[in-house]
């Protein structure tokens, strides 16, 4: 590969965030028409995952915790 063309695919593999090897890939998939199977990101997330102003859409109390691990317990120790 050219070093013009590696330097381009590896400054768009670290703008998307992505490993090289996924770009190109991904680039040659859709080349030949077949769906990538790439896994795609690289595990990397950005902080933070909730923003501060969200609303939580589920609410889990202390108590709710302690009730699955009880429920738990009882499924596991139980059967004994």
């Amino acid at each position: 590969m050219p070093s013009t063309l590696m330097r381009a695919a590896k400054a768009r593999a670290a703008e998307e965030g992505e490993s090289l090897k996924d770009l190109v890939n991904r680039a040659v998939a859709r080349e030949v028409g077949v769906p990538a199977t790439s896994k795609g990101k690289t595990g990397r997330v950005t902080l933070p995952l909730i923003a501060r102003d969200a609303t939580p859409t589920v609410l889990v109390t202390n108590e709710d915790i302690a009730d699955a691990f009880g429920a738990e317990d009882v499924e596991r120790y139980a059967a004994q």
